[in-house]
């Protein structure tokens, strides 16, 4: 049965439409710490032996600056720097993985930066190097993202061969005026040509990431844009909000505060787009995830297994993320971990040490708890009460009274419903989920932290 369609409400949207977090976990990063160690990850990585392994490799290099992005990346043109990084990775990968000898990897993902900027070559090289310390499923899921401008063609045929199934093509706006203002121009004909020869290939899932509120963008433009994507036709798709923080990147500061979209047009925008994609028969996921009913990803929303973490929806829940690379994020059980930001901290860590970390967080039984919460409502848009009461021996209304009297005014307004048996998202409440998950986080009882999140809208 498709999932119900989402209701706007346009003065509800405006009057939730503030700061929050995306909740890729709970806690979120504010409150990873320099006091967790090496001894902290390895006993995290112990802890539950049995769960399989989801890896993801952090590529941070770029051929050219985006300005509107925020990712952790270095912009180059040599690529004798990628040999050094992977000569550190490797240093990196034979440290860690002793530590999950006993687990098989069942997924994997290649993130930036811009993966592709590897030649093939060097792909080979780091996926011959994982194949050797790590121990693979039969059918693992393996993606990784691509940018269409400094890509050809036969390095999908090189992606398949090393066993990549899935990728993710950035693409963020078709207007040609937009491209331009962001410096991201390409060529819609290789886009098209790259879908359509990963789907001759045999790729099983392709996703498409668009960005709404950037630079000369408007609703008519972006319809444009949306006309494209139902000819491309992928399998899943992302709509991001631009988040306009010149002081955080200085990239940034190159987009003109004149040329962006308003907040009402922003939001035309994100109507239209959401009015367009369910017509053409996409699944809304949740904040800005959209996939075919068909898709994995749709499907384990509807039986109730879909799972969130640092790379966003994903499908396989039961695993444990093993982060590696400049910046990479871990998730081992009841821990996140992090390695350094800053490529050269990472390089010396890794040396000095064997691996990158950084800082993390160990969590207590309140943080699981709330973490649980906040998954089930952002992954599912409700709430089992009497499981979740079951599960913890604990009384909801008891336990979480001070949250419920924050979730309240949600209610009137009609974004939740809530009794004794449950919590439900209404449709109206869909896309303001964030707000409703925030009643949930404890460490936003600090006001502050809300200036370091983006608005939900």
């Amino acid at each position: 049965m498709a999932a119900p369609q989402i209701e706007w409400d346009q003065a509800l949207i405006e009057k939730y439409n503030h700061a929050g977090p995306r909740y890729t976990s709970y806690p979120t990063a504010l409150e990873f710490s320099e006091q967790f160690t090496d001894a902290d990850f390895t006993a995290a990585a112990s802890r539950y032996p049995q769960r399989p392994l989801s890896l993801y490799l952090h590529i941070p290099f770029c051929h050219r600056l985006c300005y509107f992005c925020g990712c952790n990346k270095i912009v180059t043109r040599h690529q004798h720097k990628a040999d050094r990084y992977l000569d550190v990775l490797e240093k990196e990968i034979q440290a860690r993985a002793p530590l999950f000898s006993q687990r098989t990897v069942s997924q994997m993902h290649w993130g930036g930066g811009t993966p592709t900027f590897l030649t093939t070559t060097q792909i080979s090289r780091l996926m011959a190097m994982l194949q050797q310390h790590f121990t693979f499923a039969a059918t693992p899921e393996i993606s990784i993202e691509i940018d269409p401008r400094e890509i050809e063609l036969d390095v999908l045929d090189h992606l398949r061969a090393a066993g990549f199934n899935r990728l993710s093509m950035g693409v963020q706006d078709f207007n040609k005026t937009v491209q331009e203002k962001v410096n991201r121009v390409q060529d819609e004909n290789v886009i098209f040509a790259l879908m359509a020869r990963a789907r001759a290939l045999g790729f099983a899932s392709s996703n498409i990431d668009l960005i709404y509120g950037l630079p000369k963008q408007t609703p008519e433009s972006f319809a444009y844009t949306l006309q494209k994507v139902a000819a491309l036709n992928p399998d899943r798709l992302s709509i991001f909000n631009y988040a306009h923080l010149p002081a955080m990147f200085a990239a940034q500061r190159k987009i003109k505060d004149a040329d962006l979209p308003d907040a009402q047009q922003k939001l035309t925008i994100l109507q239209q787009s959401i009015a367009s994609l369910s017509a053409a028969g996409y699944q809304f996921i949740g904040m800005d995830h959209f996939a075919r009913p068909q898709d994995e990803l749709a499907i384990a929303q509807r039986e109730g297994k879909l799972h969130r973490n640092f790379q966003g929806y994903t499908t396989q829940g039961d695993s444990d993320l093993l982060g590696l690379g400049v910046s990479a994020i871990s998730m081992l059980g009841d821990s996140y971990a992090q390695n350094h930001k800053e490529l050269n901290s990472w390089y010396n860590r890794v040396e000095q040490q064997g691996s990158g970390l950084w800082r993390g967080v160990m969590l207590n039984e309140d943080d699981c708890l709330r973490r649980e919460v906040i998954k089930s409502l952002i992954c599912h848009f409700t709430l089992d009460i009497r499981a979740l009461e079951q599960r913890w021996s604990l009384s909801f209304a008891d336990y979480f009274a001070q949250d419920l009297d924050l979730l309240m005014p949600l209610a009137e307004d009609g974004l939740v419903e809530i009794d004794a048996e449950c919590v439900n998202v209404t449709t109206r409440g869909r896309l303001l989920i964030r707000n409703i998950c925030m009643c949930f986080d404890r460490y936003l009882r600090h006001k502050a932290r809300l200036q370091s999140f983006s608005r939900v809208i």
